[in-house]
């Protein structure tokens, strides 16, 4: 009523000083009530972890929904077009024998007991022996993680794709990626081209620009030709039509696919970003996020065989893959470990408590670049269009705004 009144005041500065007046008094009370509330909460701390608890932001990643998948289809639901989450699907089957038995073997116990009771009537002793002898002693109760991840689990490997990817889930022990990288028809991206070769250790980039009347080698051509020459991967740099931007990548399995077709999105090179520093060539570290999918299990494994299986320690180096909503974010860093500094503060978990193990521990990251995002487009059978699709993207399947394909 106060705000009503006030607007129905014909003099202009009237009415102003009354707006800033019934601004201050909402502030003074929310500030009342803010104080109000801490000191309630210093006296019971309870109080103040039930509030951090209730005020969890809702964003999308929290509201994503799955595909239902009947527990009779198996590896069928597996599928690379479904929205399935393999990890908490495999707890699940893990879980369920476990309450079963625990289940059995609770009514056993409850029926010894009737079926031999005069027998704990007449001796104490006995009973107490036999149930020394059917007890078991408890598993260890191990304490949950203070800082949750959400690194892929790549030991899980559903039998569907394993028989259908056979490269990709069970490849040669040891094997050293070796990766022949070009570019699209008359493309001008050959310093991204040169770049991509500081990125993925032992490569190699080729031009593929020619003459107007030279002969146009097609990609099923140069896969060929570079698996003639032991080459694991083909990785195909295209450019934007009218931008000298790169607009997609293509990754193909050599010697016979699958194919991968990534989109590029805010492609920035490693000398363009602020406080860069210089890679090295010591072989990365290969960090993966966020893949829980048949589909995004297969894209990790993917980017998992462009890297030497032994990281370089010594090289300090990280490549990072986070995939969110979809996208694959793609960062490479140098990082290094120092003591804390007196003006730092400590390290903080999810519940907004100190993290044990690391009060005076600190790490520092130095970007190397290049920088990107990709999101995946098509996964082809074999080499290009022709060979068929596992999967395509389809401008219908993000009409779900909580359902998401990685």
């Amino acid at each position: 009523m106060a705000g009503s009144s006030s607007l129905r005041i014909g003099n202009k500065i009237k009415r102003s000083e009354q707006h800033v007046k019934r601004k201050k008094e909402k502030e003074s009370t929310k500030r009342d009530e803010r104080l109000k509330r801490r000191r309630h909460e210093d006296k019971n701390p309870d109080l103040r972890a039930a509030r951090q608890s209730r005020n969890v932001p809702a964003t999308i990643d929290s509201k994503r929904t799955w595909d239902e998948v009947d527990p009779d289809e198996g590896e069928e639901g597996a599928a690379l077009g479904r929205s399935v989450d393999i990890l908490r699907a495999k707890r699940r089957r893990v879980e369920e024998p476990e309450a079963a038995e625990d289940v059995n073997g609770e009514e056993a116990q409850d029926k010894e007991p009737l079926d031999n009771e005069d027998d704990d009537l007449d001796s104490m002793l006995g009973s107490d022996s036999d149930s020394d002898a059917g007890t078991k002693p408890a598993p260890p109760v191990r304490e949950p993680s203070e800082a949750p991840s959400i690194a892929t689990d790549l030991a899980l490997t559903p039998e569907s794709l394993s028989t259908r990817f056979p490269a990709l889930f069970d490849p040669p022990p040891d094997q050293q990626p070796k990766v022949l990288i070009t570019t699209s028809l008359n493309s001008a991206l050959h310093q991204e081209g040169q770049m991509l070769t500081t990125l993925f250790p032992h490569s190699t980039y080729i031009k593929r620009s020619a003459h107007a009347h030279a002969y146009k080698y097609s990609i099923r051509e140069i896969a060929k030709y570079a698996h003639g020459r032991e080459y694991t991967h083909l990785v195909i740099l295209n450019q934007a039509l009218h931008v000298k931007e790169p607009s997609g990548l293509d990754i193909v399995l050599l010697p016979g696919g699958p194919m991968f077709h990534f989109s590029i999105s805010h492609f920035v090179a490693g000398k363009k970003l602020p406080g860069h520093g210089n890679p090295t060539n010591h072989y990365p570290e290969l960090i993966l996020n966020g893949f829980k999918t048949p589909l995004g299990l297969l894209t990790a494994h993917l980017f998992k065989s462009l890297f030497p299986p032994h990281p370089e320690i010594q090289g300090r180096q990280v490549v990072t893959l986070h995939n969110q909503r979809d996208y694959i974010f793609l960062r490479r860093h140098r990082y290094v470990f120092r003591d804390k500094r007196a003006t730092e503060k400590q390290i903080q978990g999810t519940d907004g408590k100190p993290m044990k193990g690391v009060e005076e521990v600190r790490a520092g990251l130095q970007e190397l670049g290049p920088r990107f995002t990709m999101k995946l487009r098509r996964v082809d059978r074999g080499v290009q269009r022709g060979s068929g699709q596992e999967w395509e993207w389809k401008g219908g399947d993000e009409k779900v705004r909580t359902r998401f394909s990685l």
